[in-house]
């Protein structure tokens, strides 16, 4: 139920705030509440994903892009991600999430997401997502010329580049792991 009215209220909140570019941060303040603490008394992991999730929302909104590939009748779906984090968060401490866009290939679209607490990073992440529609993934080059966007990616970054090949490597174990079994 924390949740779900947490989401209602950002969803509120993100319709009656300002518009950003597609290129601009979106920041969403929160707190730490009872129902966010694991056994070690800090906000517990999944949760960060939980929020993560309305700061996409917030992001999709704000952008536009929400009402562009809605009518579109076009849903976002992450694929995956990779997070870091750097310190916990405490009961009743405010924190901030950044969400911003890294760049997109022909599939993916990258977003980085970061926590933070007084201007310190707590949590560092990279997510990639996809839209899909009745016939599957929409590639990234359709999705910009249905909902008219003219901007070319910026550069993915090195660390994208690289946690690809991790999960590329990742595949490539799962595939052989398969073949082991089915030999067998």
């Amino acid at each position: 139920m924390n949740l779900l009215l947490r989401l209602i209220y950002k969803i509120i909140q993100s319709f009656n705030r300002q518009p950003i570019g597609f290129f601009d941060t979106s920041i969403i303040s929160f707190r730490v509440w009872p129902l966010d603490l694991d056994l070690n008394k800090h906000m517990t992991n999944s949760r960060y994903q939980s929020l993560m999730d309305i700061g996409r929302i917030d992001y999709m909104i704000r952008t536009g892009l929400w009402s562009k590939t809605y009518r579109l009748k076009m849903s976002p779906v992450l694929g995956s991600g990779t997070f870091r984090w750097r310190k916990g968060l405490r009961f009743m401490q405010k924190f901030e999430l950044h969400t911003s866009v890294l760049g997109w290939d022909d599939k993916w679209l990258y977003m980085q997401q970061r926590f933070t607490h007084n201007g310190q990073l707590i949590s560092d992440t990279m997510v990639k997502g996809i839209f899909i529609d009745k016939n599957g993934s929409v590639p990234m080059l359709d999705l910009h010329r249905k909902i008219n966007m003219s901007h070319d990616s910026p550069p993915l970054p090195e660390k994208v580049k690289l946690w690809n090949k991790m999960e590329e490597a990742m595949r490539d174990d799962a595939a052989l792991e398969d073949q082991k079994n089915h030999a067998s």
